[in-house]
């Protein structure tokens, strides 16, 4: 087993109830990711992953935390998933994930995560339990309600269907979850039904969110990626984004505007929340007992 080097894990994040998924701390126990997504922005040069497909566990990972977690003054949530799944495959044997929801539980913090995998329904009931005393948000990334274009785009991950079962067991345990919808890819994923799709299949797994931004994001190291899969899956479409986005960073869809008015229409017609506000809301008043560092945040 090839280990990473870590000199701590929780990194300080400042977010408001606004802007983004609400936590205190960022946390991620494995370096690289296997789940081969043509577009993933972690592949760009700016953050010097060396080996991005290579997935390994960070040294003492468990004991860092723990050491962490003890020096800390008052609770807060902990966040994973920023940089690498933290249910890959490796987490199936090593259980890295799951010992590290153990210590927050045992702490008094909070829990948080993204994932694409359907492994972290496993933990359905440690989490359920940390959800007794902290708050707990989990984000299921789904980009496509059809299986058959997920594993052209994600080839390595649990299909769709897959995440969509997750979602459910996830919920049936009463944990706050919902879908990430995203990126949306240009050209591929963003039309009204596979949108309204994945809208509608979260709604029926149980999900209390769906976040979506109608577009991607291209920079030099994931670009070059994307662009040599774009050819060989999807022939045709890099040209389209040529002429229609250059170089530019920030690739947002043609029908945003529409689909943006389509995807609130739904997920208010179906009780979701959509709105940063809303979801981090939901999170921190979803605890049957709240801790008042919590309740501050309201």
């Amino acid at each position: 087993m090839e280990y990473a080097q870590a000199k701590q894990l929780l990194t300080p994040i400042h977010v408001g109830m606004d802007d983004f998924f609400y936590a205190n701390w960022n946390m991620n126990l494995y370096r690289g990711c296997c789940h081969g997504c043509i577009y993933c922005d972690s592949r760009s040069l700016c953050y010097h992953l060396d080996r991005f497909d290579t997935v390994r566990p960070k040294e003492n990972a468990l004991s860092l935390l723990e050491s962490e977690l003890r020096a800390k003054r008052k609770p807060g949530i902990i966040t994973m998933g920023a940089m690498s799944d933290p249910y890959n495959p490796l987490e199936e044997e090593l259980r890295l994930t799951r010992g590290a929801l153990e210590l927050i539980r045992r702490y008094g913090f909070g829990a948080a995560y993204t994932t694409k995998s359907a492994l972290c329904a496993r933990d359905a009931d440690l989490l359920a339990d940390v959800a007794r005393r902290a708050p707990v948000r989990v984000q299921l990334t789904v980009t496509c309600a059809d299986d058959s274009l997920c594993q052209r785009i994600e080839p390595d991950v649990s299909p769709s269907s897959e995440r969509f079962a997750a979602l459910r067991r996830l919920t049936d345990a009463g944990i706050y979850a919902g879908v990430w919808l995203n990126p949306v890819l240009p050209f591929i994923t963003d039309t009204e039904e596979n949108i309204l799709g994945v809208v509608r299949k979260a709604a029926e797994a149980g999900a209390k969110f769906v976040v979506c931004f109608f577009g991607m994001t291209l920079r030099s190291g994931n670009r070059e990626y994307y662009f040599q899969a774009l050819e060989r899956e999807f022939p045709g479409v890099r040209a389209k984004y040529l002429a229609t986005f250059g170089n530019a960073y920030e690739c947002g869809s043609p029908n945003a505007a529409h689909l943006y008015e389509v995807f609130k229409q739904e997920c208010t017609r179906l009780g979701l929340a959509w709105r940063f506000r809303d979801i981090n809301a939901g999170m921190l008043q979803h605890q049957p007992r709240q801790l008042s560092l919590f309740d501050e945040q309201l």
